[in-house]
């Protein structure tokens, strides 16, 4: 049947509506493709330059060598954004990478895979414009009139960072016209008996692979069957000692851990399971919002995580550990796994430099420092991150201002012809370092974090399901590489899909 003057319109009127929709889905498809293969060809790009770098300048006799003390967030940072033509740069440190310590806690449970926070130092070293050596050792002693480090290997990194090992061979001796001390803290047991030989630390690499081992012991104990009902109930009892953003976030993660997995495949003993948080101050994560501080409460009392607060541990044993009470009486507490993450104290190297200068360092901490980072009293010393004392609190990210701060003087006046003492030119050349807060952020348990930002004048805080989305987004832009950003990513879809990792090393 022929069609008829007025279909022939509405047929040709819907041809040109639908015409532009086509047009604008096929600009569409474009610009998707477009995006896919940009980020294939960076990504691509990223992996081969990783891979395969370039060839490096040699050290240069008539630089000046400047060693760096520590592979932590401040030295990691100087190291990552220093020119190093202008200098001979030697890194020395016990570990061979980098720790992304604030996921740290993910680590103790298989949430994230230990290697996925780890940045190899030789990834940096290697992709500097001059040659930079890297040397696996602890710095025991320094000469500070001759300029000169003592050095000590032992048989493993783990020994070094711990203290304890055989010494693989003889101290050895290295030069410097300038150093740069980043050596962070180590753990404060703030003298407490039986916490160093009985208790677990959250610090290091080799901690997070110790708890994990540790909390995988007492769960396979308790699952015998002629295990007592009291020893099984010590088995199952997690404390963690610390109110702290560490402390906090291994208590959200040990939770996430026994809900998500353990009730699947340790039914029987997952209701049985106790997570206690102890913490000498009257409220946990002091430095936040008192709003922050109540909606932690709350989540972790709806999580079933008790808390007690102005309660000091005053002995660790290997099956109980004693405290005392708000009322100044003393309890005796069965455990099966206790973490220690109390706070920080100076490590030993810190000390013998501070013992150089005795009339000048007298803060037990750690270095004093001027506004300039130097090490007061020395000369050509600068100190940054946990190990140096400031008006600024021991942190991640105030280390890694300082690092960049740091780096970017030390370029400025190394490339200045005219300068030839880069230690005192720093008054004249340069203006102090002044520390900006990025905010606070805390991760909780049940997909729950907290955050407290800066806004101007005045903080905005948060905290819920959309914060945690938003702590695993900054977290992942602060990795130091796509290669640790993916991983991490991957892992996290990992244990979404698959659970986590219940086999024990």
């Amino acid at each position: 049947m022929a069609t008829t003057f007025a279909q022939r319109q509405a047929m040709s009127t819907l041809n040109k509506q639908a015409k532009p929709r086509t047009s604008r889905l096929r600009q569409i498809k474009r610009a998707v493709y477009a995006v896919g293969l940009s980020t294939a060809g960076f990504m691509g790009w990223s992996m081969y330059t990783t891979r395969n770098p370039s060839d490096q300048m040699p050290f240069d006799p008539s630089k000046k060598t400047l060693v760096l003390l520590g592979t932590g967030w401040g030295s990691t940072t100087l190291l990552k954004n220093l020119d190093t033509t202008n200098f001979n740069v030697v890194v020395v440190s016990p570990r061979n990478y980098f720790l992304f310590t604030p996921l740290l806690p993910s680590c103790t449970v298989g949430t994230i895979e230990n290697r996925s926070i780890m940045e190899p130092v030789r990834l940096l070293t290697r992709h500097k414009e001059r040659e930079v050596k890297f040397l696996e050792a602890a710095c025991v002693d320094i000469d500070v009139d001759a300029k000169q480090l003592v050095l000590e290997r032992h048989t493993n990194s783990d020994a070094i960072l711990t203290g304890k090992g055989k010494v693989d061979e003889e101290p050895f001796k290295l030069n410097y016209d300038y150093l740069v001390v980043g050596v962070g803290g180590t753990v404060n047991t703030f003298g407490t008996p039986g916490v160093e030989e009985h208790a677990c630390f959250l610090k290091e690499m080799a901690d997070a692979r110790q708890i994990r081992r540790r909390l995988m012991d007492t769960v396979e104990k308790a699952s015998f069957d002629d295990v007592t009902e009291a020893e099984r109930d010590r088995l199952l009892h997690m404390v963690v000692v610390g109110g702290g953003p560490t402390g906090i976030e291994y208590a959200g993660e040990l939770h996430d851990f026994m809900e998500d997995d353990l009730s699947k495949w340790y039914p029987e003993l997952v209701d049985r399971v106790r997570i206690t948080l102890v913490e000498a101050m009257p409220n946990v994560l002091p430095a936040f919002d008192k709003k922050l501080i109540t909606f932690t409460q709350d989540t972790f009392k709806e999580n079933n995580i008790s808390i007690l607060t102005r309660t000091m541990v005053k002995e660790v044993k290997e099956k109980t550990f004693i405290v005392q009470n708000p009322d100044g009486t003393r309890s005796e507490i069965p455990y099966g796994l206790l973490v220690w993450a109390t706070g920080i104290k100076a490590q030993p190297i810190t000390n013998k430099i501070r013992q150089k200068f005795p009339e000048v360092q007298t803060n037990g901490r750690g270095l004093l420092v001027d506004e300039y980072l130097r090490v007061k009293g020395a000369k050509d010393i600068w100190a940054l991150g946990d190990c140096a004392v400031s008006s600024y609190a021991p942190l991640a990210q105030v280390a890694s201002q300082q690092g960049k701060w740091l780096a970017r003087k030390f370029n400025h006046l190394s490339n200045d012809d005219l300068i030839t003492d880069l230690f005192l030119q720093m008054n004249a050349k340069t203006r102090p370092f002044k520390y900006s807060s990025q905010g606070s952020l805390a991760y909780i348990g049940s997909e729950k974090a907290i955050a407290d930002l800066p806004f101007f004048n005045r903080n905005i805080t948060a905290g819920g399901v959309a914060t945690f989305w938003f702590w695993k987004s900054a977290y992942l832009s602060e990795l130091l590489s796509l290669r640790n950003r993916t991983r991490v990513a991957i892992d996290w879809a990992s244990r979404w899909m698959y659970g986590r990792d219940l086999s024990r090393e």
